[in-house]
């Protein structure tokens, strides 16, 4: 039964008891110890593995239970020409995989692929343990991944709203009530709609809750634009290298493991770029994977957004990966979803990761594809070969639309002569008694700025962005 107050390892009951009260006693079990069984269906008719190796999927299944702490005794690619509505498989391979789940007393079987609740079910009541789909599995790597509250008060909504599409009619006999005239009425509430309330109750809490910290996300997303630095997103499929190259950068202790999943929650720092003479805020994302369950791009979409309000988005590729390219597509419809296309999309920079891995004929690939883009890099993570370069790039994209700016200031006005130092680019500088006179590059965001400073607005002449009380400047200062 399901309570709306109840931990997440309570709500997860409701799935396993409304699919056959048989897999519960396996179902409850700690994950961490259980023995597993992967199986990739190869399905003629899907679409979202197009272009994917069947041996690639599976093991990044592999990987996903390994992410969990699952102990895999057996991973197998099944071709299934036509999934059965019942049990996806036919009775043979059901009978087949049945046999070896008993012999090797596996506890979960983790099926690569998505079950309707009636296949999830009739498989639990023949292999007699838990079964779970890809979206399932992955919610379970998010609820024990999440530190934050706001990822925590994300997964559980994921989880619940799957979770209630997984309550299958089979409580009948636990009717709380009847209804109608004298003793032949019809049935009252029965369990199924109790637990489908609740938890109806209890996402409506979650979504309220969440409110307010989306509210507080957006207050600090307002500071850091107030700030003067610019933020740089690292994007990319999971385990693509975004913490290591994260804290490469940055020189943060970031959890960074080979291990799908590693971080979920989002982390910024401070980082110095040369080219510009600034530093910029970088933010390590959440990774993405092909099939993203719908539940957990609706529930982290405001996490996700941090990506809309960066000023340079960095696409981290596992360039060495058999499925890059197709990686690299899932990616780019995350992204496409979430608003992040044309324009921002052009502008995107793109870093081959993991090149200390690559052979000879890779690294010519490699260098044939940097040499094409002007807005690639090639690096290595882990050993730190190609960083330099990178940064030099994110100051040339982060300055790309500087415009100098011809400025008088009194001496007495130091604070925003450092502020100009902090945040831009100083071309020339004139002393005299009274004023300093400057050429300064400034982006767009920063040069509001001065005009608030200032008081005064700033106007373009001859190509240049030009304040209106430096009009006086004298020809020995003008540039």
């Amino acid at each position: 039964m399901v309570g709306t107050d109840n931990e997440q390892s309570d709500l997860k009951g409701a799935r396993n008891d409304s699919a056959d009260g048989s897999a519960n006693d396996a179902g409850n079990q700690d994950s961490g110890a259980s023995r597993a069984l992967i199986v990739h269906p190869q399905l003629k008719a899907k679409t979202d593995g197009a272009g994917r190796l069947p041996q690639a999927q599976l093991d990044e299944a592999v990987g996903l239970a390994d992410a969990i702490g699952l102990t895999v005794v057996a991973a197998e690619l099944i071709a299934v020409n036509r999934p059965r509505p019942a049990t996806l498989f036919g009775t043979g391979k059901v009978a087949e995989l049945g046999v070896l789940i008993a012999a090797e007393e596996i506890e979960v079987a983790i099926l690569d692929a998505a079950l309707s609740p009636i296949q999830q079910r009739n498989l639990e009541r023949a292999w007699k343990c838990k079964v779970i789909d890809r979206t399932g599995l992955i919610l379970e790597i998010f609820a024990d991944r999440a530190q934050t509250k706001e990822g925590r008060l994300q997964v559980e909504l994921a989880q619940l709203t799957y979770q209630r599409s997984r309550l299958v009619r089979s409580w009948t006999h636990l009717e709380r009530q009847r209804g109608g005239l004298g003793t032949v009425g019809g049935p009252g509430e029965t369990q199924i709609e109790s637990d489908r309330r609740m938890i109806d109750e209890r996402v409506l809490r979650l979504r309220r809750e969440l409110e307010a910290v989306v509210r507080t996300r957006e207050l600090h997303r307002k500071t850091r634009r107030d700030a003067p630095y610019p933020v740089v997103a690292l994007v990319g499929y999971t385990n693509a290298g975004k913490s290591t190259l994260f804290n490469r950068l940055t020189g943060a202790s970031v959890m960074a493991e080979d291990q799908l999943f590693a971080t979920l929650d989002p982390t910024m720092r401070a980082v110095e770029v040369p080219g510009r003479g600034g530093r910029i805020i970088l933010s390590d994302t959440v990774g993405f994977i092909s099939a993203l369950p719908t539940q957990l791009v609706a529930a982290f979409r405001a996490t996700l957004e941090e990506v809309l309000g960066a000023d340079v988005i960095i696409h981290v590729r596992d360039i060495v990966h058999p499925d890059s390219e197709a990686q690299k597509q899932d990616v780019l419809a995350v992204l496409t979803d979430l608003g992040v296309d044309g324009p921002r999309r052009e502008r995107m920079i793109e870093v081959f990761n993991k090149i200390d891995q690559a052979d000879d004929d890779d690294r010519r690939r490699i260098a044939n594809l940097t040499e094409r883009s002007p807005l690639t890099a090639a690096v290595s993570a882990l050993s730190g070969e190609g960083c330099e370069q990178l940064l030099a790039l994110i100051g040339e994209q982060i300055g790309r639309h500087d415009r100098p700016i011809r400025v008088a200031l009194p001496h007495a006005d130091g604070a925003t002569l450092a502020w100009l130092y902090q945040v831009g680019e100083i071309i020339e500088r004139r002393d005299d008694e009274q004023t300093v006179w400057l050429v300064v590059k400034l982006d767009a965001a920063n040069a509001g700025r001065l005009e608030k400073r200032l008081g005064t607005p700033l106007e373009w002449i001859d190509g240049l962005v030009k304040s209106a009380e430096a009009v006086e400047l004298s020809t020995e200062g003008a540039v």
